[in-house]
């Protein structure tokens, strides 16, 4: 808007200038008044140039940053899904997430299908018919960390190129009478990311909703008020992957 208003103020002092030059000056002032007025014209030029450009780049810089933040929110979301696997719960902290990637392992299990034998009627008149059930049985055991082989899960609650960590929160909800779930958020403040951009844009930017944009004040995954796991941001920031998912 500010920039709006400096483009109309500066169209009117040219046009002004350029009356002036015109009707009121002799040819003595005519060159001061001409350069005066190529300067306006520079000026006027430039905050155009400037009002189309800054959002571009604004928004050039700010996928290039959220890029960085969703995929470490990644890392914070696949690492709680697996502790939640297999201890039941997610973590309340991320040292407790790091220290669970380094030395927990996963049940490796075969399910099969076996026949047995169960008697249907009764002890003295035996009905005795084959019925088919599935077993599971573990057949070993793999470590966490060997799929994290490839991320960074050391330095997960850090966000990238800020001296902050992301805040993590895990709670209750109680969606089915008498049975509450665990749910948990990781989250950080766009502000904190796009810090050193301009001031106005961040503005705008915390206050956009849905459609392409990430919603809300915060980029964040997991909620304390539903039992889901997935992140505020739009599908494009997740290159075809298809992990968020509800659980």
């Amino acid at each position: 808007m500010l920039t709006v208003l400096i483009i109309i103020v500066a169209i009117l002092i040219a046009a002004g200038l350029a009356y002036f030059i015109v009707n009121k000056t002799n040819k003595g002032t005519r060159l001061i008044v001409s350069v005066l007025l190529w300067l306006v014209i520079a000026f006027l030029g430039y905050k155009i140039y400037d009002g189309i450009m800054s959002p571009i780049e604004f928004n050039k810089e700010k996928k290039a940053r959220y890029a960085k933040v969703i995929d470490r929110l990644k890392i914070i979301r696949d690492a709680q899904v697996d502790h939640k696997t297999v201890t039941g719960d997610y973590a309340k902290k991320f040292d407790q997430l790091v220290a669970f990637i380094d030395t927990a392992k996963f049940a490796v299990t075969e399910t099969k299908n076996i026949i047995k034998t169960v008697n249907k009627g009764t002890t003295y008149s035996p009905i005795m018919i084959e019925v088919e059930e599935r077993q599971v049985d573990t057949i070993g055991f793999k470590a966490v960390k060997d799929s994290y082989a490839e991320r960074d899960y050391k330095n997960m609650a850090k966000v990238p190129e800020a001296d902050i960590n992301f805040s993590l929160e895990t709670g209750y909800v109680e969606k089915v009478q008498g049975i509450k779930s665990p749910v948990f958020q990781a989250k950080v403040d766009k502000g904190v990311i796009l810090v050193g951009l301009d001031r106005n844009l961040i503005k705008q930017e915390k206050e956009a909703f849905g459609g392409p944009e990430v919603s809300g004040e915060f980029i964040s995954v997991g909620s304390l008020d539903d039992v889901k796991v997935n992140g505020n941001w739009p599908p494009f920031y997740d290159t075809g992957e298809s992990k968020d998912s509800e659980g």
